[in-house]
């Protein structure tokens, strides 16, 4: 039987078949010359892609076959699960000007956009943001005390915004450029900004909840990485790295310290061990603004502006891969994921830098401000 060439106004008699499409067991697939098949490859390779989708099995969630991107590779074993509808926050509740905007548009953080110079807060700023820090310490322990097998992302949300709302607190990642929830919750190979949903956590996940809270003007932002039922100790060793590469890159923080100091302390942990240092994400200044100068990179021979001054509040956050420091986005434009689908950890505290040294605004207040899981390693 003749074949015709698949290219488009050709119609010449073909020999010639697409190897991946051999590969992948897709029938068809003739050219008449290598000429007609590379000139229309990009048309082409179109079927690989649908083909290989249709390959993966079926993803067993919440609802059977949901899959909001059917051509998208993910580059690790998570996937989305539904997600329940946007949390109301009371009108009475201070908000931050981009909670009604259409696209959650942060018009004051956008005034200052390319404006490297950091705020150096007064008494009054410092105190509110202790507050505002204290604050959201309470509610990320509202949560994480919540973590178990069975226990949705979307459940964890709820938690941080009731605990947001009882204390008189705006959760800030909600609407910000439309986010749509109140906490980011990043499990397994996702970095940062997971959007919580419904898939229940696994036995050996990690998870991490990134709380900010907005409080009379001020904003307070921290993220700790928990353990999910029996973790790997591959995984607790990533855990237990990423916090005392943060807890070194603190203990360098005083005045006169230039901020791209930050990554090399952090770098120089982590990189003994096997792991990487994620480029893509970083610290950043916070008070009456959510995000602002300074930038703080995590990684080392960065080109970060400034100088510490008493007075600079900012966070420093380390996102500390197993494998590969490259990142992909999923298709939500929230979602970070390692490129390798391997697991990635992180903790962020708010820092006020003081005289000597600095405060740790979002320290924990129990156990003298340890981490929770070092009674778990």
């Amino acid at each position: 039987m003749a074949h015709k060439c698949e290219t488009l106004d050709c119609g010449k008699e073909a020999t010639l078949q697409c190897p991946t499409c051999l590969k992948l067991g897709i029938p068809g697939s003739y050219f008449c010359s290598q000429v007609c098949f590379k000139g229309f490859w990009k048309e082409h390779k179109v079927i690989h892609a649908l083909a290989e989708g249709a390959a993966k099995p079926k993803v067993d969630n919440t609802e059977a076959g949901y899959n909001p991107w059917p051509h998208y590779r993910f580059t690790g074993k998570l996937r989305p699960y539904p997600q329940t509808s946007k949390r109301n926050v009371p009108e009475n509740i201070e908000r931050p000007d981009y909670a009604d905007h259409p696209s959650g548009r942060a018009a004051s953080e956008e005034a200052m956009r390319g404006n490297t110079s950091i705020k150096v807060l007064d008494d009054d700023e410092i105190e509110a943001m202790r507050v505002a820090s204290r604050l959201g310490r309470e509610c990320l322990d509202e949560a994480g005390k919540a973590v178990e097998v069975g226990v949705t992302t979307d459940e964890l949300d709820r938690l941080v915004h009731e605990a947001a709302i009882e204390r008189d607190c705006y959760p800030s990642p909600l609407n910000y450029y439309n986010f749509p929830k109140s906490c980011c919750t990043s499990v397994n190979e996702v970095i940062c900004h997971g959007i919580p949903d419904l898939r229940p956590l696994q036995d050996g996940d990690i998870c991490n909840i990134d709380v900010t809270v907005y409080h009379h003007g001020f904003h307070g932002d921290l993220n700790e990485t928990f353990f999910v039922g029996n973790v790997s100790e591959k995984h607790k060793k990533l855990v237990r790295v990423t916090y005392e590469s943060l807890c070194k890159a603190i203990e360098l923080v005083r005045p006169g310290v230039k901020y791209r100091e930050i990554g090399n302390v952090i770098q120089k942990h982590v990189a003994p061990h096997g792991f990487s240092v994620v480029k893509s994400y970083c610290g950043h200044g916070i008070h009456r603004l959510f995000h602002t100068a300074p930038n703080v990179p995590h990684y080392a021979k960065n080109s970060a502006v400034g100088v510490m001054k008493a007075g600079h509040c900012f966070t420093i956050e380390p996102m500390i891969s197993e494998g590969v420091s490259k990142n992909e986005q999923w298709p939500d434009n929230w979602t970070a994921v390692t490129g390798d689908g391997l697991y990635s950890a992180q903790f962020e505290q708010t820092l006020l830098v003081t005289d000597n040294g600095c405060e740790i605004l979002t320290r924990r207040r129990e156990h003298n401000g340890q981490p929770w899981f070092m009674d778990k390693i």
